[in-house]
């Protein structure tokens, strides 16, 4: 297991990393071989798409406020679930720090859609699909599942392939990030185990950090 946190970096190094842009990464072999971008590089741009199937593009070169992005499996995941109820509760308090938060997940548009007719219904923050792992390979997140978890997680009603209309066989680790207003990564945590996630008081502890640094995340 590798659980990785990554607070702001010192200003030299923040400017050194800001010289170089992110580079995309390609899918992983294993969870433990992924490689998150860490805090202090410049964010990747990407396209994902909303509930409707319509493209939702990130361009964190024109980003009007900060913006949180929370990576998760996809609605089928117990752990996910209950970690996106927890969080649920945090969001009012983001966005009234001025952030924009949205949520990523590996479902199809078609199942996003169908989260958003159960649970997930009234939110106040917005649920993506990356299904085709467009931003979890650019944030070096995206990893491809062993065929034996393939095989018996359809063997226990879990079909990777239907939940995310893709036959990459592949997830994100789950992971949060920050982004200023500038499109730079602010504050990162990521966790190859599935089960371990961002509590809430970590993340406020997380954009805490950020904003009382003294630059803040980019006023609102």
């Amino acid at each position: 297991m590798r659980n990785t946190a990554l607070p702001i970096l010192a200003a030299a190094s923040l400017a050194a990393a800001l010289t170089a842009p992110a580079s995309h990464a390609e899918i992983a072999a294993s969870a433990e071989e992924t490689q998150p971008l860490p805090a202090g590089v410049a964010a990747p741009s990407f396209t994902a798409r909303n509930a409707d199937g319509s493209d939702f593009v990130f361009d964190p070169g024109a980003l009007e406020r900060p913006a949180m992005l929370i990576f998760y499996r996809g609605g089928w995941c117990p752990y996910c679930n209950r970690h996106l109820a927890e969080l649920r509760h945090v969001v009012p308090e983001l966005e009234q720090r001025g952030m924009d938060v949205y949520f990523l997940s590996a479902d199809s548009p078609a199942n996003l859609a169908s989260a958003l007719h159960g649970d997930a219904e009234g939110l106040d923050y917005t649920l993506l699909s990356d299904a085709r792992l467009g931003a979890a390979e650019a944030f070096g997140l995206a990893f491809r599942v062993s065929d034996d978890y393939y095989r018996q997680a359809k063997e226990y009603g879990l079909d990777l392939e239907e939940a995310s209309g893709e036959t990459h066989h592949a997830l994100p680790i789950p992971a949060a990030y920050l982004i200023d207003r500038e499109g730079t990564i602010r504050f990162g945590h990521t966790n190859t185990d599935y089960t371990v996630r961002l509590s809430a008081d970590e993340l406020r502890a997380g954009v805490d950090s950020v904003l009382e640094d003294g630059s803040g995340a980019g006023d609102a």
